[in-house]
């Protein structure tokens, strides 16, 4: 067993502290990577506050996770020790039914196993990245360029494959229109993603304070979408919509800009059911879709073209001394655009 550092959700809505616990001992195909930063997800604050009702405590959050392999398993093929690896939102799945053996491990009909807030399949819970180390198996464990900065790195094993997947599946091209919804942690990676894949990039934002930084992100125009002039200046007119925001909004408002057989699709999550008309998506044969994360082969096409493009996420670091009062912060939308942990502090 391995002895780890880390910090934890003791209880429902209490602050995270100190914790220690152990890691299993390495199986023949598992990966040990000794951990070096950690994104922190709005999730994580959703889950560590038992805000979704299905919360495992004592919790360690984190699942965007990157580091350097110090041991692999005696069957492990395409890692060594001094790799790096990251480490997303999955750490096992059945890889038996039809949606694993397609590479969609995030639809398993069994049920993936979450980085943290879930079960091994020997019951046991799984413990995030908020921690010194991780001990996953090989089919979960990613490989990362030495080409970008690895702390930006982190968002992407979240942040930027949920941004990434549903463009990649509806085939946004060079040429095409897409519209991005809010300017948040996951809207700055859409951005990025969406104008390294050519397309004409428009962000939708309630701030005019945020158009300046959506430019420098790579949006060639920049919508106020209280300004009711400036969006029915776009009807009809979109071939895909990223639609990143959770809090309550106005679908039929966006559907509108979608041209024929145009798409919208969701990845933000609103805590309350949305009104939609059906004539919204009738009149125009528009679809409106949903999108998960990705799969693991998808996660790492999604890291190589970001090396090769070089794209990574615009973080703030912090020390993890400091996880209490960021949770606070991101409540707020205060920060730009993804914190980051340096698990070194953990030392401190």
């Amino acid at each position: 067993m391995f002895k780890t550092k880390g910090y934890a959700a003791p209880a429902p809505k209490a602050p995270l502290a100190p914790f220690s616990f152990e890691r299993r001992d390495l199986r023949d195909n598992d990966v040990h990577i000794e951990i070096q930063y950690c994104g922190v997800c709005h999730s994580d604050v959703h889950q560590a506050r038992d805000e979704w009702g299905r919360g495992m405590f004592p919790m360690v959050p984190g699942h965007e996770i990157v580091g350097k392999v110090i041991g692999v398993g005696g069957k492990v093929k395409k890692f060594k020790v001094g790799d790096l690896a990251g480490v997303g939102c999955m750490v096992d799945s059945c890889l038996d039914c039809k949606s694993c053996k397609e590479g969609l491990e995030q639809f398993c009909e069994n049920g993936f196993v979450g980085t943290y807030n879930g079960k091994n399949k020997d019951g046991t819970p799984t413990f995030g990245g908020y921690s010194s180390n991780i001990v996953v198996r090989e089919e979960f464990c990613l490989k990362i360029s030495p080409k970008l900065n690895l702390a930006a790195v982190a968002p992407l094993l979240c942040a930027g494959i949920t941004t990434y997947s549903p463009l990649r599946h509806w085939k946004v091209s060079k040429g095409q229109k897409v519209g991005v919804v809010g300017l948040g942690g996951l809207g700055h990676m859409g951005v990025k993603l969406a104008n390294a894949m050519g397309a004409h990039v428009v962000v939708f934002t309630t701030s005019a304070s945020k158009v300046e930084d959506a430019k420098r992100l790579g949006a060639h125009e920049v919508v106020i979408s209280k300004d009711m002039d400036q969006m029915k200046a776009h009807l009809n007119s979109f071939d895909f919509i990223l639609d990143t925001v959770s809090a309550p909004h106005d679908y039929d408002l966006f559907l509108s800009l979608l041209h024929r057989d145009g798409t919208m699709v969701l990845v933000g999550l609103p805590d309350k059911p949305p009104e939609l008309h059906a004539a919204a998506l009738i009149m125009g044969r528009r679809r409106l879709a949903g999108s998960l994360i990705g799969g693991i082969e998808e996660t790492q096409e999604m890291l190589d073209f970001c090396a090769e493009h070089n794209i990574v996420s615009d973080i703030e670091m912090i020390p993890i001394q400091k996880i209490n009062e960021a949770y606070e912060r991101m409540i707020r939308s205060d920060v730009k655009y993804r914190f980051v942990i340096d698990i070194q502090s953990l030392n401190a």
